[in-house]
């Protein structure tokens, strides 16, 4: 097949949509647990991972640890024929013959925490949200092993993993496969074998999945879905009239990202400076900090070419004070809520932000209080004087989650945040940030160009709860988070 004819496919004969399409037909849709959302793994959920050269030749050389994590990355993207799937197969029985069990599940999660979370996309993410607001079975199925998936499937939560069982024998590996693998009709079999185990309704269910060995798999539901389909898939979608997403690949930075990443650097410390100079003639700490902050921010975002949209924008102003409590999940968070709530607030953050070299000491200068989240007792001492700050007028802001999530999933909510705010008589004011982590992924410094959302949503007043017992109600603050984050509301 020439190019111009895969383009003249993928542009007319399938029917393409975008996610809000998508989102809208799961929103409108049978309801409930008969209905299940079936996510394939490698291509759909998570993007990537070719395996690298001579990967296999290396394994069979080397038993050492890197040479596990190089077959578990490696083999994530998932095959794509008959000959990479057997070759797959066969290093595994070879590299992990002998190895603990437990050992392939600490490797699984640290290669996720290290760089496959980097590799989720956003879109599946949100379709797994919206299923799951729908009262679905959600379930990611795969031709490869649960210590690749099961770390994902957590991240995702999806309660459900379909996958190639390798044989365990007193915790140690054997080096075979316990049953069939889930390799064309054999991912299409386990699907229905779940199925009928727990009542599903797969006439009316979902399934999501990208390469010509998950036609089967796609076949099995009513409501298949092509998500960046290969060649075979595009083909059989048009004839089916399957609809089509296409996710954005999460691509490394390019040479652009570090340029954009230095003029922002540069503009955040040339913005800092300008500000303390600006209202250095007042000697006043407070002006020079609020001064700074403004600055930073517009310098930053301006050399990085990032943009900030904002809804509710009048909650930022008033009332004041107020705790300002915000989904954590990225560096950048720091300048997107010094420029949507400009001047008058400080913040709390854990010690081990005053090892950044840049950030640390222009927190410290804004007097940020910073806590050991390893100490609790010493913790809830230094949170004390946060509520003198409030009561002498000027707001705060916390992440109730503690620390920056992997992904846009929300993590528990710390009580903190709230206890302040009742002892202090002030509200507190949700701040719902959307694609921050985009922008600068978690453990990354690199900031690539696109538009931070911001919801500042309506005071909440704390006054009457009880603080021995708010359990349920810091969890409906945190669902107000879940909710906006799956219903944007328009900005500004």
């Amino acid at each position: 097949m020439t190019h111009r004819s895969w383009v003249g496919i993928t542009q007319q004969a399938i029917g393409a949509m975008d996610l809000d399409t998508a989102v809208e037909a799961v929103r409108s849709g049978p309801r409930g647990p008969r209905i299940a959302a079936v996510f394939d793994f490698g291509g759909t959920v998570v993007h990537g991972f070719n395996p690298p050269p001579l990967i296999y030749r290396a394994v069979r050389r080397s038993s050492t640890e890197n040479a596990l994590n190089a077959s578990l990355l490696g083999s994530i993207r998932g095959a794509r024929s008959e000959g990479e799937y057997e070759q797959f197969l066969q290093t595994a029985m070879y590299s992990w013959a002998g190895v603990r069990e437990s050992q392939l599940e600490e490797l699984g999660e640290q290669l996720f925490r290290r760089t496959v979370y980097g590799h989720l996309y956003p879109e599946a993410w949100r379709l797994v949200r919206e299923h799951e607001a729908a009262g679905h079975t959600l379930v990611l199925v795969s031709s490869v092993t649960r210590y690749q998936v099961e770390p994902v499937a957590r991240e995702l939560g999806i309660p459900h993993v379909l996958c190639t069982a390798m044989a365990v024998q007193d915790g140690v590996l054997t080096g075979h496969v316990d049953g069939k693998p889930l390799w064309r009709n054999g991912k299409a079999d386990a699907v229905r074998r779940f199925a009928i185990a727990n009542d599903l309704d797969l006439s009316h269910s979902w399934a999501y999945a990208d390469s010509a060995p998950d036609l089967p798999l796609l076949a099995t539901v009513g409501h298949p879905v092509a998500v960046n389909p290969d060649p075979r898939v595009v083909l059989e979608a048009a004839e089916r009239a399957w609809p089509v997403l296409r996710f954005r690949p999460r691509a490394a930075p390019r040479a652009t990202d570090y340029a954009r990443t230095f003029a922002g650097l540069t503009g955040l410390l040339t913005g800092a400076l300008i500000g303390v100079a600006a209202k250095a003639h007042t000697k006043q700490r407070r002006q020079m900090a609020d001064s700074m902050m403004t600055y930073a921010a517009d310098t930053t975002l301006l050399g990085s070419r990032v943009k900030v949209r904002v809804s509710g924008a009048e909650h930022t102003r008033a009332p004041r004070p107020a705790v300002f409590i915000f989904n954590h999940q990225s560096q950048f968070d720091i300048v997107v809520l010094a420029e949507v709530l400009g001047t008058g607030f400080t913040g709390v953050a854990k010690r081990e932000v005053t090892k950044n070299p840049i950030f640390g000491p222009l927190m410290r200068f804004v007097e940020v209080t910073f806590i050991d989240r390893s100490n609790t007792v010493a913790a809830k001492a230094a949170l004390q004087p946060v509520v003198e700050t409030l009561r002498g007028g000027l707001s705060v802001v916390i992440a109730p989650e503690g620390t920056r999530s992997l992904t846009p999933r929300l993590g528990p909510f710390k009580k903190g945040a709230f206890h302040i705010a009742i002892q202090a008589g002030v509200p507190v004011i949700p701040v719902v940030i959307r694609n921050a982590g985009e922008i600068a992924w978690r453990n990354s410094a690199i900031v690539r160009k696109g538009v931070v959302d911001v919801a500042v949503l309506d005071p909440i007043e704390v006054g009457g709860w009880n603080p021995a017992a708010m359990d349920a109600e810091v969890e409906q603050v945190r669902q107000l988070f879940t909710d906006t984050l799956l219903h944007w509301p328009e900005p500004d």
